[in-house]
């Protein structure tokens, strides 16, 4: 059996910052869940600060099962999916975790990163994706690259 095409992470985020023009300074796994007009379904995918402002991006992927029900009943196969938000849109950026021990207990949730932006016609919006703790360096970046409203 081959296998698998096994790419070093640093090669990886080296090769990614390059192709952006950006340095990216810090990221996490998440899952998206609201907030951007052109996505309508949670998605999971990194969450990226870059020197350039937010991204989050999905990298398409499809079981065998679902391919070969694909072909055969027809269909489009999935997309590589992106949001960008300038870093100069950028208004917050915060990690919220359940803080009662009582909550986490019954009823655990994975953090969720909240960035508020504003969009180009200068609407405030907010964008939410549950993450994992170690967002908190993202956090930190995207507040360090920030500009005050």
């Amino acid at each position: 059996m081959a296998a698998r095409n096994k790419q070093d992470p640093a090669a990886f985020w080296r090769d990614y910052a390059a192709k952006l023009g950006e340095q990216v300074l810090a990221y996490a796994l998440g899952q998206y869940l609201q907030g951007w007009d052109d996505f309508d379904t949670p998605l999971w995918g990194l969450l990226i600060a870059t020197s350039g402002g937010f991204r989050f991006h999905h990298f398409p992927h499809e079981s065998w099962l679902a391919a070969m029900s694909r072909t055969t009943l027809g269909g489009e196969a999935p997309q590589e999916r992106c949001i960008f938000i300038p870093q100069e849109r950028l208004i917050t950026a915060e990690l919220q975790e359940e803080s009662s021990w009582w909550k986490k207990l019954f009823r655990a949730q994975s953090p969720r990163l909240v960035i508020r932006y504003r969009t180009a016609e200068g609407v405030e919006r907010e964008l939410m994706a549950e993450t994992e703790k170690k967002a908190a360096a993202l956090v930190q970046a995207l507040g360090r690259n920030r500009s005050e409203p």
